[in-house]
């Protein structure tokens, strides 16, 4: 940093007070080859050069494979409307939501964000500000927590394992026990979640907060959301439905099956495929949980003169000032993603959103049927809607050769769900409406060529 606003004197006693004797120490846990280092960079060179340089370095990424990549971030179309919008400068001349009186864009931007995705899962409340998919599943466990006053949540296998472990991080700070349900194994229900196991680890005596399970799971499978629902609800735990939010234009919502909570990824939604982020994450409940919702609220109402007004409803204040008692400490502003969500929804609509759903699973039922034209078979018998696992010997030595010849062939599942025997041969594959019959052609030709070399190896 090239300011800091303390001085040699302030830092010393700060050192002292905690009773060390340099900053160096704060980082001695830091394996020494993992702390930061000084930036080898090269010497300034002209621009034109540099500028060649960093051509040559851009072309080295491939934007040539056809991908079938999807396992949380999918690929859609988005109108150009929505860029074109939020490039306004209406949305960066008020940036902190927390004055309403000079923030009115960005709090109604916040509110119909909030309005449209209520509408999509069918519960109460909606808040903003959530970081990822990941983030969000995290905080709606806790929320089970806060709720029922018990330190203890349940987790299907079936829930993308980055969220099962931002939530087991979340978890241990906070002192709760988050336990993993298992999938079952074999039979027409494999791959989903075993809800025999779920009701005994529920009647095992130790009470249960929340029970949290993902519809598609990530393996792409459809989950029997309704006895989910009945099986917590009897125990008396809140259920957590981890939602695609496309999906639930033709699924039905979480607040038809009975969800307490709906957490997920906004990915979906009219922002990019972008190195990770930054994404979006939802979090919807019922009206009874308002309470423990993270995040903002923003309410709509009426000024002094009768003029519709936009106001933030609820924040929790100790978000900033009084971090020990906060049920939580988000506290960037997701508002330029959820903008982002909004402006995608309206544009496309209620109807537009069912193609996207209605497409992406017709392009995958053509995909499963040209793969298992060449041998590669679905690995379970449960319904889907975008995506499935196919079975492939050596699944990732092929996948990674299928780069070679200009198919990214979703993930191994190896790689997914690492310590599941029964996915040790498989591609999880996805389609979405931007998928095309040619790009499932030379998926299904290079992976019989794959499979054809590999049997005449053997």
């Amino acid at each position: 940093m090239p300011y800091g606003p303390h001085a040699a004197g302030d830092r010393a006693k700060m050192l002292e007070t905690i009773g060390i004797a340099s900053v160096d120490a704060l980082f001695e846990d830091i394996p020494e080859a993992l702390r930061a280092a000084p930036l080898a960079m090269d010497g300034p060179e002209p621009e034109l050069l540099l500028s060649a340089r960093l051509s040559g370095l851009a072309a080295r990424n491939r934007v040539d494979l056809v991908s079938f990549l999807g396992c949380g971030a999918y690929r859609h179309w988005s109108p150009p409307a929505v860029d074109q919008m939020l490039m306004r400068g209406e949305w960066y001349t008020a940036y902190t939501p927390y004055q309403p009186e000079v923030s009115q864009g960005t709090l109604q931007s916040i509110y119909e964000y909030q309005s449209l995705l209520s509408e999509l899962t069918g519960l109460d409340v909606v808040s903003a500000s959530h970081y990822d998919g990941g983030a969000a599943t995290a905080e709606a466990a806790l929320m089970t927590c806060r709720a029922t006053r018990r330190d203890r949540i349940l987790v299907s296998r079936g829930v993308h394992p980055h969220y099962r472990q931002t939530l087991e991080t979340y978890a241990e700070g906070a002192g709760l026990v988050a336990q993993e349900l298992p999938l079952v194994a074999e039979g027409p229900l494999a791959g989903t979640t075993d809800l025999v196991a779920l009701a005994a680890m529920l009647a095992d005596g130790t009470p249960v907060a929340g029970v949290v399970v993902a519809n598609p799971n990530v393996l792409g499978l459809l989950e029997d959301m309704p006895e989910v629902g009945r099986i917590a609800h009897a125990a008396g735990a809140q259920f957590v439905s981890v939602i695609e939010p496309v999906s639930l234009s033709v699924l039905a919502s979480p607040a038809e099956y009975g969800a307490d909570i709906a957490a997920g990824e906004g990915q979906p939604l009219g922002i990019p495929l972008q190195y990770g982020g930054p994404y979006l994450g939802i979090v919807s409940c019922t009206d009874a949980l308002v309470r423990q919702i993270p995040g903002r609220l923003v309410g709509m109402t009426t000024d002094i003169e009768g003029r519709r007004a936009f106001v933030m409803t609820m924040r929790a204040r100790e978000q900033d000032i009084r971090r020990e008692k906060a049920a939580s400490n988000i506290c960037t502003n997701q508002a330029l993603l959820a903008l982002a969500a909004s402006i995608y929804i309206s544009s496309i609509g209620p109807h537009g959103l069912r193609d996207v759903a209605a497409m992406g699973a017709a392009r995958a039922a053509e995909l499963e049927s040209a793969l298992a034209a060449v041998g590669a078979p679905r690995l379970h018998a449960g319904a889907y809607l975008n995506e499935f696992v196919v079975r492939v010997p050596d699944a990732r030595a092929v996948h990674a050769r299928l780069l070679d010849r200009g198919v990214l062939a979703g993930i191994p599942t190896a790689d997914l769900l690492p310590d599941d025997p029964a996915l040790a041969d498989g591609l999880l594959v996805c389609a979405t409406e931007v998928t095309t019959p040619d790009e499932i052609s030379r998926f299904a030709s290079a992976l019989a060529a794959e499979l054809a070399v590999a049997g005449g190896a053997r």
